[in-house]
């Protein structure tokens, strides 16, 4: 996929914005998008392990060396125990402020400073590359219809047309509707719970409330 150097969270927030329009990605959808992007590559990298259920850090000491993930490992860190579920809405504003910052870093992004009623120091964010949201929305859709096997593709590719296919954000409306496309969906989880020990319950976990979020709001997305 394009824009290959971003992380799986980075690469989840672009994806949410429309290149077509002026629709932002600032919504609660898009920051639990973002959030469950950001656990699954912890999980992926074996920073985040599954314990019965629980998100547990592997260790104290490792750190990944982006900003939105570590901040993430650290908060898991420094929080009462809880279940991957929870952790997709936990304080996930956070996590996608820090990813969106990494965004406007790298010039995907572009921070616009305002003024509320002429008075309200006030930030607002528009798409900078408009062409890289628009391919990266096509591959993913790619991903999702085939006709690669599931197995040949790339495990960060596999979650990121997943979770966007579940969170019904960046891709048009049921972009593999009936059994061809549930099965598709399912071999592409099961390439991404391949990863780690414990990946499966992770997933299970992660995408499972990223789905009821996109139930509870559904918004079809131009791709």
């Amino acid at each position: 996929m394009p824009n290959g150097s971003l992380s799986l969270p980075a690469r989840l927030c672009l994806l949410a914005w429309d290149p077509e329009g002026s629709t932002a990605a600032d919504t609660a959808r898009a920051h639990h998008l973002v959030r469950a992007g950001a656990l699954t590559e912890l999980a992926q990298r074996g920073l985040l392990v599954d314990d019965d259920g629980i998100a547990t850090p592997a260790d104290l000491d490792s750190r990944t060396g982006d900003a939105a993930l570590d901040g993430l490992l650290e908060l898991v860190r420094e929080s009462l125990p809880h279940r991957w579920r929870a952790w997709v809405r936990l304080h996930a504003r956070v996590t996608f402020d820090a990813v969106r910052e990494q965004l406007v870093a790298e010039g995907y992004l572009r921070a616009e400073k305002k003024r509320v009623l002429g008075v309200f120091p006030s930030v607002e964010y528009a798409l900078a590359r408009s062409a890289a949201a628009r391919a990266l929305r096509e591959e993913a859709h790619d991903v999702l219809r085939g006709p690669r096997p599931a197995g040949e593709v790339a495990e960060r590719d596999a979650a990121l047309a997943v979770l966007a296919a579940a969170a019904g954000l960046g891709l048009p409306a049921d972009p593999v509707g009936g059994v061809r496309g549930r099965d598709r969906i399912a071999a592409l989880t099961r390439r991404c719970a391949s990863a780690a020990p414990g990946m499966r319950q992770v997933v299970s976990e992660v995408w499972d409330a990223v789905g009821d979020e996109g139930a509870r709001a559904p918004a079809p997305a131009r791709g």
